[in-house]
């Protein structure tokens, strides 16, 4: 069985859920290890302190905060203990908000909240609550030195929680930069809003894969086998010149192709493709270049 990130009790009013997390997701990657180019044996990481030129094991290693340059406070892990709010064994909802409210950018990881016996019965009325309502708990619970605001929502025949972002940590916008809105011209939207019906689909999670990954396990297979790299073509882009010939030249793709896409995804396959789009504005550049060789 996997091993609970925290366990504690959900609070709210008067009631008490002994209750245990669980990570809900974890990312896939292809993993490498860092190797010596010259001898190809795998290398170490190792803390090395630099007035006694020697390496240092973790267990002789010690939290510290540099308050000025070069100065630091150690701190260590039960004085931490002491200072732990009560959010470290309670998760205490504070209030419940309407779903559409909360924007998914503050969302940052999820975990399975699941019951211990004796909550059952309470978390089942809580989960049940939060469904029939439409409305989201908001709580507090602190974990691995942090303390966390927390969205509770009903899923299936359980709750799940997303830990959040504080405000002062998400980005605005306006922050990356300008952004001036362009004048859309209603034929141009009623040619876009036909292109996304052409795309439109139910959500199944499961059409989708790392397609990067697949071609990285090729290429190690590739190599174990002694074979060459084989390189994927890739597509050749350009800028919108035409916006409505553009969209036209989609529609019109989507058309011959349809479900193209959805069948490429299921069968993780990986497919190169040059979007419609971009060559159908590409073309007036292409003709142009032609015409300049004689062409």
């Amino acid at each position: 069985m996997a091993a609970s990130v925290w366990s504690g009790y959900i609070t709210f009013g008067l009631i008490s859920i002994p209750v245990k997390l669980f990570s809900a997701a974890r990312g896939e990657s292809v993993g490498f290890n860092m190797l010596h180019r010259d001898c190809g044996s795998r290398l170490k990481q190792q803390y090395i302190c630099p007035i006694h030129e020697v390496p240092v094991s973790r267990t002789d290693t010690v939290k510290g905060y540099e308050y000025e340059k070069d100065r630091y406070i150690t701190v260590e892990p039960d004085e931490i203990k002491k200072i732990e709010p009560k959010t470290a064994k309670a998760m205490e909802i504070l209030e419940f908000v309407p779903t559409a409210q909360v924007d998914p950018i503050y969302f940052d990881s999820s975990y399975y909240l699941m019951p211990d016996e004796p909550g059952r019965k309470a978390y089942t009325l809580l989960r049940t609550a939060l469904e029939k309502s439409g409305y989201l708990g908001i709580a507090r619970v602190c974990m691995h030195n942090r303390e966390y605001t927390v969205v509770l929502r009903p899923q299936g025949k359980g709750l799940t929680v997303h830990s959040m972002f504080y405000q002062n940590e998400v980005r605005k916008l306006e922050e990356i930069g300008p952004l001036e809105a362009a004048e859309v011209k209603p034929k141009e939207l009623e040619l876009a809003n036909s292109l996304i019906e052409s795309l439109a689909g139910e959500w199944d999670p499961g059409k989708y894969h790392d397609q990067f990954a697949v071609q990285v396990r090729s290429l190690i297979e590739a190599k174990i086998q002694g074979q060459p790299v084989v390189e994927v073509e890739k597509p050749r882009l350009a800028p919108v010149i035409d916006l409505m010939a553009a969209l036209k030249q989609s529609i019109e793709q989507m058309k011959k192709t349809p479900g193209k896409a959805a069948a490429a995804s299921e069968s993780g396959e990986v497919v190169e493709m040059e979007s419609p789009a971009a060559r159908a504005a590409a073309r007036p550049q292409r003709r142009s270049v032609r015409a300049k060789r004689g062409v």
